[in-house]
C-alpha cells in the first residue's frame, strides 16, 4: 500500500543544491496511503470515513465520503461516532486498575463476584476467572449469537425495537440458555458476554456503574471531551455523521438510519461514543503506562492466541496484538455493530496511533487502512 514519493516533495533548490536540506514534507504526504485507503473504502460503497493518525511528525486528520446520504454534507475530521468493542478496551482497564489497588484479582472467579449468574447448560461460574473474561478464554456463548437475539437484533425487526432499554442480567440469562463453547482455558472464542460480567463486576467491587468508572478513571483525568459512556441515552451527539446499516438476511439490500438507538444493546461489550484524537490519546496514554502500572499493564499485553491459523493474531486482556504486512506490531482493538466500523491502533511504544471509523458497517477493508498507516508514506 505503499505510495512512492513525488518529485513535488523536495524543492527545486535542493535538487539543484545537494548541501540544502529539503523542505519540510507535509502532513498529508506523510499519510498519503492513509488517505487512499480511506478513499477506497467509500468506493467501496461505505459512506464516509474519519480518521486521525499521530506519529513523530505531528498530527493528521483525514476524511472521504460523506457523513449524511440525503444532504451529501461531507464527513468531519471531528466526528463523534460509536466505538462498539473498543469500549472493551476501556472495561478491561478499570478492572486492571481495581487490581492494582487490591479491590478485586484477575485470577477471582466469576462466582465470587457474581454468585448463581453464571450456570446453566454447562456453564459454571466457579471455574471461570476474571481473566478468562477479559482474554475470552472462558468459553461463556456469545449471548449475541443466540438465534432469537439474531432475528431480533441483528435483523430488520431491529428498527422496531431499538429503543428498548437492556439490562446486562438479561443479557447473560440469553447466554445461559445455550451450551459453552468450550471449557474453560480450553479454547478461545470472541464473547460480548464476557464483557457484560466484565461489566456486572466492576459495580459490585466499587458500588458503581462500570460507566462511572471509566468517566472517574479514564475520561476525565486524561481530558477526553468527545468520549462518553451513553447508558440509555439513544442520541449520538454532535458534531456527528448519520449511521447507515444493511441488515443480514441476503434479500435485504435496503440501506437504513440507525444513527439513534439505545445503547444498553451493547452495555459494557460496546456501547462507548468518541472520536479519532479521544481515541488516540486513550490508547498512546494506556501503553505509556499513563493510566496502568507496570505490572498490570504487563498482564494486559499478555496474550494467548486466537486462531491457529493466524499466529500473529493474539489477544491479551481487552487489547488485540498484530503484525502488519510489513512486519510492525500494532496494539489495537476494533468495534462493530449497526452503523459504525471504528478501530483504535498503537505501537507498542504508543509512539504512532491511529483510529478511525466508517460509518456504515457492510464494506470497506479495514485491515488496508491499517496497512497503509503504519506502512505506507
Amino acid at each position: 500500500m505503499a505510495a512512492a514519493m513525488t518529485a513535488s516533495s523536495f524543492t527545486a533548490s535542493a535538487v539543484a543544491d545537494p548541501a540544502a536540506a529539503p523542505a519540510p514534507v507535509s502532513e498529508e504526504a506523510h499519510h498519503r496511503s492513509t488517505q487512499q485507503a480511506m478513499d477506497a473504502a467509500v468506493k467501496d460503497g461505505v459512506p464516509g470515513v474519519t480518521g486521525q493518525a499521530v506519529d513523530k511528525y505531528g498530527t493528521w486528520n483525514g476524511t472521504s465520503g460523506v457523513g449524511d446520504l440525503k444532504t451529501q454534507k461531507p464527513r468531519d475530521a471531528q466526528d463523534r461516532y460509536r466505538v462498539a468493542s473498543i469500549t472493551k478496551t476501556f472495561v478491561a482497564t478499570v478492572l486492571l486498575q481495581l487490581e492494582a489497588e487490591g479491590e478485586i484479582d484477575l485470577d477471582d472467579t466469576v462466582e465470587q463476584w457474581l454468585p448463581g449468574v453464571v450456570r446453566g447448560h454447562g456453564h459454571d461460574g466457579s471455574k471461570i476467572t476474571v481473566r478468562r473474561l477479559l482474554n475470552h478464554t472462558s468459553g461463556i456463548y456469545n449471548w449475541t449469537l443466540d438465534p432469537e437475539i439474531q432475528r431480533t437484533v441483528f435483523d430488520k425487526e431491529f428498527l422496531r425495537d431499538r429503543y428498548d432499554t437492556w439490562t446486562p442480567e438479561q443479557q447473560v440469562r440469553v447466554a445461559m440458555r445455550n451450551k459453552p463453547d468450550f471449557e474453560p482455558g480450553k479454547g478461545w472464542n470472541y464473547s460480548d458476554t464476557n464483557y457484560i460480567l466484565a461489566g456486572m463486576i466492576i459495580k459490585k467491587a466499587t458500588g458503581h456503574t462500570y460507566g462511572d468508572e471509566i468517566r472517574q478513571r479514564i475520561i476525565e483525568p486524561l481530558g477526553l471531551h468527545a468520549t462518553s459512556v451513553p447508558g440509555t441515552d439513544p442520541h449520538l451527539p454532535q458534531p456527528s455523521s448519520r449511521a447507515y446499516a444493511k441488515f443480514r438476511a441476503p434479500e435485504q439490500k435496503e440501506t437504513y438510519d440507525v444513527t439513534e438507538y439505545n445503547p444498553s444493546v451493547a452495555g459494557a461489550a460496546g456501547e462507548m461514543i468518541s472520536n479519532s484524537a479521544d481515541l488516540n490519546r486513550f490508547f498512546r496514554a494506556l501503553l505509556r503506562a499513563e493510566l496502568l502500572p507496570k505490572e498490570q499493564l504487563d498482564e494486559m499485553m499478555t496474550t494467548v492466541l486466537m486462531d491457529e491459523e493466524h499466529p500473529n493474531l493474539r489477544y491479551g486482556l481487552g487489547l488485540r496484538q498484530s503484525k502488519t504486512s510489513c512486519g510492525k506490531e500494532i496494539w489495537a482493538h476494533g468495534g462493530g455493530f449497526h452503523g459504525t466500523t471504528a478501530l483504535a491502533a498503537t505501537t507498542r511504544d504508543g509512539n504512532h496511533g491511529l483510529a478511525f471509523n466508517f460509518n456504515g458497517n457492510w464494506a470497506g477493508d479495514i485491515d488496508a487502512v491499517i496497512d497503509a498507516e503504519f506502512c505506507g508514506k
